[in-house]
């Protein structure tokens, strides 16, 4: 396959101000999001923050130690018999309750900019600066930037070190050569300033005086510059090629190249800052990086087929491998947005985790999963207590956490179960990738903690002979109320798969299998059921109608999973309800290929096709490849996630179906043969 040819005719190539898709690169662990001067320069042209983020860069307001779960109010709920604290309402202690909502953050590592001059000196307002031609260089990880200011061309190259988080920028201009151009780093505000998470994406311009930004070491071609807000802070080092640098703010530092048609810096951000490489060396890096990831891993091409949606799901698959690596491939799960801007306070669902990294060991490059895999072995302790402050053993994963790994009060986060499965099916994908006794035994805590506390949360009901989920507990929809949800039926498939990958992974280590585990497993309660189709949970008469709305997570239990509870014919059933009555505007970016992935098991590919291409708002993918959701939530990464993970599955096929030939394959079980001509290698048929 000319892979090559299949990633560059899918470059973003943009010739306007595209106010909602600002073009990123990164590396996993940090990014730079920047507009159509290829930096930070005008950023009230957008709708969305254009960000610099990282996943070390975290601060709490007002120290770290400000508030803990001492001073926030716990609700109690009846759980079979006795009563079990969750954090869901303010109550009395509502300063300590948002507090710990919003910390910590994550930061806004700065905004760099260009500073564009009229010949008297003054500064280009925004207006009068046109964008040319903006192209993200897929292959080679290089962003180029062409506009003209002031009748003047300047053109930007912008590259992020793929093991650094190191910036370099290349400016070409007459203006440079004039001294016209300048370019600025400027420092937000660290706090968390709003309790709604739809204005926790906004940086904090104000409030000087709550940080400190300060030049600690300077020389003729580089300084030194810290950060310090409360008890945290980081450091950015920049190095240039010639002219002169100043603080010219009480947050800010100018860059004035030397007078030269051509320049170029670097900045290097951490928390100790370290010696960046110069331009040449990091061009050099990110080319050599991308295009090995390109040449790696599995490869789809869509080429030739005669449906009028093929190139539109082509631009798709391949924006989102990229966005995917630079904003869900690092050493924790990301938040929604990745490393653009923060949303829902810059913190990680961990219920999100399985649909940002799933895919990648689908798609042939589990490292990039396994990054983050080490960070459930450090919040392990923390899963613990949360487990046993509620009674139960083993080890129970929260749902809404900063770095940490603390559970978060909220109205909703701390009652969902559905992420407990998560690590463990992650942990499977990626070993029967790299199926090695050492994954095995690194991650076996992992599975059997999981487990552990799977058995212990599910209860016995002698009347049915069965175990049973809840209450309490809110489904992956979460529209529905804690102390009345009861056996949704994707959380009791999930449950089963979750101990049954348990059992196999004690088997693959030799080691005695926990009796309660295979019990637990084999008595799960049947998914509830009326007039033919599944129900959100057991006490939810009116799941499509008043609850139509929000994740239609029941399909879920054939699909994403095997499906080994399920009635095909009744969830087919469910499936067409489901298309019909839905409320899709309500619905997020994952639930289209999640309806998808349910087709495809179904035998039915068309359908597959129309659910995972669907034209509804939620299902939006802007220019720059993300997953639009609606005003503040521009990017949404689960859903490119899902959108992989879909496309994996109609392609390969999967673990217990239809599975497609291994090697470069026309079609798929889960794609129509009419109208799709599909040729791809490297895809794992493992879900």
């Amino acid at each position: 396959m000319d892979r090559q040819a299949i990633v560059t005719r899918n470059h973003p190539v943009l010739t306007q101000v595209e106010a909602l898709s600002p073009l990123s690169v990164g590396n996993g662990e940090f990014a730079f999001s920047a507009d159509f001067t290829g930096l930070q320069s005008y950023p009230e042209r957008y709708e969305v923050p254009i960000g610099t983020q990282s996943n070390w860069g975290w601060h709490y307001t007002g120290g770290h130690t400000k508030y803990g779960d001492d001073d926030i109010e716990f609700q109690l709920y009846d759980t079979h018999g006795r009563q079990v604290g969750y954090p869901m309402k303010p109550g009395a202690k509502e300063e300590a309750y948002h507090w710990l909502r919003q910390n910590p953050h994550r930061l806004q590592l700065g905004r760099l900019g260009l500073r564009l001059q009229r010949a008297d000196g003054t500064e280009l307002a925004a207006q009068e600066v046109k964008p040319l031609h903006q192209e993200l260089d897929l292959w080679r990880g290089v962003l180029h930037s062409r506009f003209l200011a002031d009748g003047e061309t300047v053109e930007v190259t912008t590259v992020c070190h793929p093991e650094e988080d190191t910036l370099a920028v290349q400016v070409k201009s007459s203006l440079t050569a004039q001294g016209r151009l300048q370019l600025f780093l400027r420092f937000p505000g660290p706090d968390m300033l709003h309790r709604s998470w739809a204005r926790s994406v906004e940086a904090d311009w104000d409030n000087e005086d709550r940080h400190l930004s300060e030049i600690v070491a300077q020389s003729s071609q580089d300084a030194l510059l810290q950060r310090t807000m409360d008890e945290d802070g980081y450091q950015v080092r920049w190095r240039w090629d010639g002219g002169t640098f100043a603080q010219s703010g009480t947050h800010e530092f100018t860059w004035t190249p030397e007078q030269a048609e051509q320049v170029s810096c670097v900045l290097a951000f951490g928390t100790k800052a370290h010696e960046p490489a110069q331009l040449p060396t990091v061009l050099q890096a990110s080319c050599e990086y991308w295009e090995r990831f390109w040449r790696s891993g599995a490869a789809i091409d869509f080429a030739g087929s005669t449906d009028p949606r093929a190139a539109e799901l082509e631009r798709r698959v391949v924006l989102s491998q990229y966005l995917c690596a630079i904003h869900s491939g690092g050493s924790m799960p990301p938040q929604e947005t990745g490393l653009m801007y923060n949303s829902w306070f810059g913190k990680m669902h961990l219920e999100m985790h399985w649909w940002h990294a799933a895919h990648f060991p689908l798609w042939g490059r589990s490292e990039l999963l396994l990054r983050s895999m080490d960070w459930y072995l450090d919040i392990l302790p923390k899963a613990r207590e949360l487990a046993a402050s509620q009674g139960y053993r083993g080890a129970r994963w929260p749902k809404m956490v900063g770095y940490d790994g603390t559970q978060t009060p909220s109205p909703v986060a701390p009652g969902l179960i559905w992420q407990q499965p998560h690590p463990t099916a992650l942990a499977e994908y990626c070993y029967l990738e790299q199926p090695t006794e050492e994954l095995l035994t690194r991650y076996a805590p992992l599975v059997f903690e999981a487990a552990d506390f799977m058995v212990a949360y599910a209860h016995y009901e002698e009347e049915r002979d069965a175990y049973v989920l809840g209450p309490p507990l809110i489904p992956a929809q979460e529209c529905h109320a804690l102390d009345e949800s009861m056996n949704p039926p994707y959380e009791l498939e999930y449950w089963k798969y979750g101990l049954e990958v348990a059992i196999r992974w004690a088997e693959r280590l030799g080691r005695e299998v926990d009796p309660k585990w295979r019990e637990v497993a084999g008595k799960m309660a049947a998914p509830p059921q009326a007039e033919g189709v599944y129900l959100a949970h057991e006490r939810c008469e009116d799941t499509y109608t008043d609850k139509n709305h929000d994740h239609p997570s029941m399909v879920g239990a054939l699909g994403l999973l095997p499906g080994t509870l399920v009635d095909k014919t009744v969830m087919k059933n469910t499936l067409l309800k489901v298309k019909d009555s839905w409320e899709w505007d309500s619905a997020w970016g994952w639930d289209f290929p999640m309806c998808a992935m349910t087709a495809a098991r179904l035998g039915e590919p068309a359908l597959a096709v129309d659910f995972l291409l669907m034209e509804a708002t939620k299902n939006t993918y802007l220019p720059s490849g993300h997953n639009y959701q609606r005003p503040g939530l521009s990017a949404y990464l689960p859903g490119n996630g899902g959108l992989l993970t879909a496309v994996a599955m109609m392609a390969a096929g999967w673990a217990d179906g239809a599975e497609a030939t291994q090697g470069i394959n026309q079609g798929g079980p889960g794609f129509p043969s009419e109208g799709w001509n599909v040729r791809w290698e490297g895809l794992k048929p493992w879900l």
